[in-house]
């Protein structure tokens, strides 16, 4: 049984990188001698490839003016293709025609490395660009002028440019042949290490990219979460900002805001406000039947809209109302005038129709020392005693 053991890279010395440098350049000057016409054509088409991709690079200019800044996905694409590097155009062009050539081993190696970097890190580049436009686009909108989110994205721009040219660099060692085993371990091992020591500032992070996008409540929205309400002042990338309607200035992490249960109040169709009221039970029936129809009126010239107006229930001391009518929009200041002017109405109105609104009453039954009872009132069965009795008796 043998065994084997693969050979470790090692650094060349000065010797042998001079001896392959003396050969990479004798192979070449063969190459060239013996393919010379080949070599003219191929250069005449890598120019052109040259030219044209040279082209799409100022089309993707064009485009980017073409759009509205960064709000226009036009500008987005144009700014991504606008980005791409000369060297890469002049790689992929070399690329294109080299096996048209036939150029030697070591030659075809040297073109094919360097094509291979300037591929990775070029892709890299439109990535980030594409990203960076993405979020742009929703940071650009009027939703987020002067918001702290759309100022943190300098931040935001940092982490993506370090993990996409990171991956891109580990992707290029290992075309090299480089084993990157160990290093991708090591950057895995200190992730997790500086997640868990920051995992309060990723969590802020992503909840702040979460409201970025899925856009629960933008700058300038009045919101209500767990017994608070107030107007979004600012989203930050750690925090938002929150003018509470009695003054002070809310600020809570964008992770705790967002595992709340929010009520957004701006996108609010109508507000809804409950009345409720009680009629006398000496009111005739043929007013208690007319009475939803009063309301109604009386809602509409106020400026609502009756949602309903019926009978509750028997009540201790009247026969219970209850109305519920809505305001168009989410101003509740509007809401509660309109509510004053329905009370008010109502007051005229039953003045002037006769229906008594009762306030509660109650009557107390009390027990003389031999246990009879004390009635509240006097018995219409017996004569009413002289004044200067009742005094005696009062006594």
């Amino acid at each position: 049984m043998t065994n084997t053991t693969k050979a470790e890279p090692r650094l060349l010395s000065g010797d042998e990188l001079q001896a392959q440098a003396h050969t990479f350049f004798q192979d070449s000057t063969i190459w060239v001698q013996n393919h010379w016409l080949n070599i003219l054509v191929a250069t005449g088409i890598a120019v052109a490839v040259f030219f044209a991709l040279h082209a799409i690079k100022a089309w993707g200019s064009r485009l980017c003016r073409k759009g509205e800044g960064t709000a226009s996905w036009y500008s987005i694409l144009g700014r991504a293709v606008s980005k791409t590097g000369n060297f890469f155009i002049l790689m992929a062009s070399i690329r294109l025609v080299s096996g048209y050539a036939g150029p030697p081993p070591m030659v075809e190696t040297t073109i094919e490395f360097l094509f291979t970097i300037a591929a990775v890190f070029q892709a890299a580049i439109w990535l980030r660009e594409l990203i960076f436009g993405a979020i742009e686009h929703r940071t650009s909108t009027d939703d987020y002028h002067g918001s702290g989110l759309a100022s943190a994205l300098g931040i935001i721009r940092l982490l993506i440019t370090v993990v996409l040219f990171a991956i891109a660099l580990v992707m290029v060692l290992g075309n090299l042949g480089v084993n990157v085993t160990g290093l991708i371990a090591g950057l895995g091992v200190g992730g997790i290490a500086i997640g868990l020591a920051a995992q309060g500032i990723f969590a802020n992070l992503f909840a702040a990219l979460t409201i970025l996008f899925d856009r629960p409540f933008r700058v300038g929205d009045k919101i209500r979460f767990d017994g608070n309400s107030g107007t979004v002042q600012a989203i930050g990338l750690m925090s938002t900002r929150i003018r509470s309607f009695i003054g002070e200035e809310l600020v809570i992490s964008n992770k705790q805001l967002l595992d709340k249960l929010l009520e957004n109040l701006t996108l609010r169709h109508h507000t809804r406000t409950k009345l409720p009221i009680g009629v006398a039970y000496e009111t005739p029936v043929e007013k208690l039947e007319a009475l939803p129809g009063m309301i109604k009126t009386i809602i509409e010239e106020a400026g609502g809209t009756l949602s309903r107006a019926s009978y509750e229930g028997f009540g201790a001391s009247s026969i219970d109302f209850v109305i519920e009518f809505d305001v168009p929009g989410d101003d509740v200041p509007h809401a509660q005038a309109v509510r004053d002017k329905l009370m008010l109405g109502i007051v005229r109105k039953f003045a002037a129709e006769g229906i008594r609104i009762p306030y509660p009453t109650q009557t107390t039954f009390t027990a003389a020392p031999d246990g009879r009872i004390v009635m509240p009132y006097p018995d219409a069965s017996k004569p009413a005693l002289p004044a200067e009795n009742k005094a005696a008796g009062s006594v």
